[in-house]
């Protein structure tokens, strides 16, 4: 079943990859300076047809998007957005329905954030698939100022510029306290008390 899986997996990449190569002369024609970006996200379009970027910053829309297209050309990695942006209404539904389902606002804080906390509706959340580019990300990510955050979520990506390129120790689950640190003389974590635009989840 696994290798199965594994096996659709890269047939999909495969014709993905055969679709970006030939839609690359039109992306040339439209954008000659970044058609391999541009014939990229046409392709991932056609790939994962229902992704939504609109709602993300400008800046982690940037980030992850230039990120996708590298592991795409450089990798033959694909990367697909599954949630980006969530507004607040959105978000608190997500957040009541886990209460409701776990029993409690902390059991359920160990999945969803409430809107107030939330990446997703700050626009600065990424939630990605397959596996495999999760993996790439988590491994690439922090030269877009892209990071994993939990331990508990391996397709969850937030856009962190502040971090400088450090990454962070990861928290168990969204509901966990904030690492603290602050930087060293080098710019590197030390042990300390992180920033508040740091610690909002």
């Amino acid at each position: 079943m696994v290798e199965t899986e594994s096996r659709s997996v890269q047939l999909r990449a495969l014709a993905t990859h055969l679709i970006a190569r030939c839609l690359l002369p039109l992306a040339a024609l439209h954008a000659p300076r970044r058609a391999r970006w541009l014939a990229c996200q046409w392709a991932l379009g056609i790939r994962f047809p229902n992704e939504d970027l609109d709602g993300l910053s400008g800046s982690a829309r940037a980030a992850f998007t230039s990120a996708r297209a590298d592991a795409f050309w450089q990798h033959g990695q694909l990367i697909g957005l599954t949630s980006g942006h969530r507004d607040a209404a959105e978000q608190h539904r997500l957040f009541t329905a886990e209460v409701r389902r776990t029993g409690s606002r902390s059991a359920a804080r160990r999945r969803v954030l409430p809107a107030e906390e939330s990446a997703h509706v700050a626009g600065i959340a990424v939630d990605v698939r397959p596996t495999s580019g999760a993996r790439w990300l988590e491994r690439h990510g922090h030269r877009y100022h892209l990071y994993r955050r939990y331990d508990n979520e391996w397709w969850h990506f937030e856009y962190r510029p502040e971090w400088n390129g450090h990454a962070l120790p990861r928290r168990p689950h969204p509901g966990a306290p904030a690492p603290a640190w602050t930087p060293d003389a080098t710019g590197a974590p030390a042990p300390g008390t992180l920033p508040d635009a740091v610690a909002r989840p």
